[in-house]
């Protein structure tokens, strides 16, 4: 008899979930409060306990880094939660084991996903605490994103206690430009939220509105009032071109070196450091400098938006690597997804468009705005996802421009269908002569 495949996908979906084991839960604790996150200093204050609550109820937080995990398990203990985290996660071959056993829930990002809401949907229904992060996956250069459309909707239908855990200097630690882990201080501060008798008497409009601006946030600015020093392996400088794309003194595009210690324009000769404190740093009198990556990337925003809206043409193509994720096995070596095939990734005002090959086969998608409004980033800004007909997928630009399309892709939603919006203190950028 044939031997049966295996499928990892299959057995996601069918998968039950329950409140965590206390003897697991306590070992989890144990391992990521007690020894991960005491590495990084975590000052957790906790106004309002979620064991004080003797129903269901939900913890939120402001999702800063892939550390957070350990910082709300920190602030819930010990009463028991179910973590929700990102479904491509549940493939990877270092996570698989703990999240099963911890009932991890899986959410496939940026979609309307039927499989987390049931899990979800059960663990309430048992009196659990399902923790999530309402902005959908980590912040990308230090800021809160806009949260996913249909929060408070989605709080509104279930009725239970919010709790909300506000994160500082948590990105800073685990950027997403840089893996290596840098050493600083990381605050919190745990509190009630929204009462079952808030969100009876909010719509889901204002009840998205209080999440976002309990989410407002900026590490890079807190940091440089605290004034605090970082401990780092590698340069501070290392991969900010992912992001910062556009040379802030001639304008230049895509035209940045970048190594650990320094950035430089190859154009104008523009160029940087970056000190212990995440101060940018001119070479010398002549040089103009971003005050930080938020306000870098904030800055090639309002261009963006300025270039798409003048000109009904635009678009940006980019060369690619492609990535899908196996069905048989986990995939080893902390991979996000494993190499399928190569091609063209484009952004325009039609949609977002992939032309090339997936397993040696002429592959392509067109997805409208209507369908995607930001693109996933896992844990690097080397590469890019995206769920497609409910598959995930990478992308590995050949060049660093991941920063450009990730803005493209949002501004051009927002142009076309604006169902994703930018914060109300953004509305600046809009305003252009």
């Amino acid at each position: 008899m044939a031997k049966k495949e295996r499928s990892l996908r299959k057995e996601l979906a069918n998968r039950k979930y329950k409140i965590p084991n206390r003897l697991y839960y306590w070992t989890y604790h144990f391992l990521m409060a007690g020894i991960i996150a005491k590495k990084y200093r975590p000052r957790i204050v906790v106004k309002d306990s979620i064991s004080d609550c003797d129903g269901p109820c939900f913890l939120i937080w402001n999702h800063l880094s892939r550390l957070d995990h350990a910082f709300v398990m920190q602030a819930a203990y010990p009463r028991p939660i179910n973590i929700v985290a990102g479904y491509s996660e549940f493939f990877r071959s270092h996570l698989h084991t703990v999240f099963k056993m911890m009932n991890i829930i899986p959410k496939k990002i940026f979609t309307n996903d039927m499989l987390s809401l049931r899990g979800m949907n059960s663990i309430i229904r048992q009196g659990g605490c399902v923790a999530f992060s309402p902005e959908g996956m980590s912040s990308i250069y230090g800021t809160n994103q806009p949260i996913v459309p249909g929060t408070g909707r989605f709080l509104k239908h279930f009725r239970i206690p919010v709790y909300f855990l506000f994160l500082k200097g948590s990105y800073l630690t685990s950027t997403k430009v840089c893996l290596d882990e840098r050493y600083g201080r990381v605050e919190g501060e745990l509190s009630l939220l929204l009462s079952t008798e808030d969100l009876d008497r909010m719509t889901e409009e204002e009840i998205d509105n209080k999440i976002n601006e309990a989410c407002h946030f900026d590490d890079y600015e807190w940091t440089k009032k605290e004034r605090i020093k970082w401990k780092h392996k590698t340069g501070m400088c290392t991969a900010l071109t992912d992001m910062g794309y556009r040379c802030p003194r001639c304008g230049a595009e895509l035209q940045l070196m970048n190594d650990p210690d320094e950035i430089r324009c190859k154009v104008c000769g523009n160029g940087f450091t970056v000190n212990d404190y995440y101060d940018m740093v001119p070479l010398d009198d002549s040089c103009v400098v971003p005050e930080s990556l938020s306000k870098w990337v904030a800055w090639e925003r309002e261009i963006a938006i300025k270039e798409i809206r003048e000109d009904p043409e635009y678009s940006f193509t980019a060369n690619v690597t492609l990535g899908d994720m196996p069905d048989d096995h986990y995939m080893k070596n902390y991979a996000t997804t494993e190499p399928c095939g190569r091609g063209r990734f484009t952004v325009d005002h039609k949609g977002v468009h992939y032309k090339g090959t997936r397993h040696g086969k002429d592959w392509s998608f067109d997805m409208p705005y209507e369908l995607v409004y930001s693109l996933v980033i896992m844990t690097s800004t080397a590469k890019f996802g995206l769920y497609v007909d409910g598959e995930f997928y990478e992308f590995m630009p050949d060049i660093p421009c991941v920063g450009k399309i990730l803005v493209l892709t949002e501004e051009m939603h927002r142009l076309h269908v604006n169902e994703w919006k930018n914060f109300p203190w953004n509305d600046y950028m809009y305003k252009q002569d």
